[in-house]
């Protein structure tokens, strides 16, 4: 069964996700990312403050996190089509291999656990967080005239739609990476990677709402591992400030503002990984629970 309606607890929760629904909104529009590195440790935190099954905690926020990606990302996407920086020949050629991959995140998010789910993501998080701040790999250093074809591009947009769908996020860095490194302009590449996201977002938000039909331990307003309320919360914000980001794209050089933001991801990853290493596996009431069952059938036995 959902967590019985609450008025406060709801409202707290929405107010607290509208913030976050403006900075993911603004962060999708200025570096082509879906705004899942905002979103997901959003949610952990919220829904995990309100007493969410940790069972089912990190599913949701990853599910929830794909289904908002869809609208800030085709947002961002129509506010660079007008700018005339959208390529969307690349998005036809990687759009069945990013779909192969989404597929294949979702399998391994079926089988595996919430703290798996978060160590991975912390793991990831971590790595696009140094990108960030020092590149691992500079676009300056190798420069190729042409896009992956053939292989290697069944190969990069494979792993790019799995990693996105493992992580709740839309693939954009590492897509403005590829795009850069293979002689696009950083003004089309993050335009484009804008259009990554809606692909890999709308077969992930789909499977994470199948992945999670019938589970009796979701949220007030959950439609499988996505929780409408929270998409709504979310988007209604990015849908006003994923322009205003893409507006800066266009008219900033933002190393600086993306060694903060690579300082955030940092601190999200270790504070994601501290949080899989330490939290219960079960609630609290979960675990009295079991263990008064326990005694019970233990004493009946007597």
């Amino acid at each position: 069964m959902w967590v019985e309606f609450d008025p406060v607890v709801v409202g707290q929760q929405v107010a607290i996700l509208m913030i976050a629904g403006l900075a993911a909104g603004f962060l999708a529009g200025l570096f082509g990312i879906g705004g899942g590195f905002v979103v997901v440790p959003a949610l952990l935190l919220v829904f995990g403050y309100f007493g969410v099954d940790p069972e089912v905690l990190t599913h949701i926020a990853i599910g929830t996190s794909l289904a908002t990606i869809i609208v800030t990302s085709a947002r961002s996407v129509h506010a660079h089509h007008k700018r005339g920086a959208v390529d969307f020949k690349i998005i036809r050629e990687w759009t069945p291999w990013l779909v192969v991959g989404v597929l294949i995140g979702l399998l391994l998010a079926k089988i595996m656990d919430g703290r798996s789910l978060k160590w991975i993501f912390s793991i990831g998080v971590f790595l696009m967080g140094i990108h960030f701040i020092r590149p691992l790999i500079s676009s300056t250093k190798h420069n190729y005239k042409h896009m992956p074809q053939g292989v290697p591009l069944a190969l990069i947009a494979t792993f790019l739609g799995a990693f996105s769908a493992l992580l709740g996020i839309g693939g954009g860095t590492i897509a403005v990476l590829v795009m850069t490194i293979c002689g696009r302009s950083v003004h089309q590449s993050v335009a484009t990677a804008a259009g990554f996201g809606v692909v890999i977002a709308v077969p992930g938000a789909l499977g994470f709402v199948l992945l999670g039909l019938g589970n009796e331990t979701l949220p007030f307003g959950s439609f499988g591992y996505i929780n409408l309320l929270a998409v709504v919360a979310l988007t209604a914000m990015s849908f006003i400030t994923a322009p205003l980001g893409a507006k800066a794209a266009h008219s900033m050089n933002g190393p600086a503002l993306k060694r903060v933001f690579g300082i955030y991801l940092v601190a999200t990853s270790i504070v994601v990984f501290f949080n899989a290493i330490y939290s219960p596996n079960k609630m609290p009431d979960e675990v009295t629970m079991a263990s008064s069952e326990t005694f019970t059938s233990a004493k009946g036995g007597l």
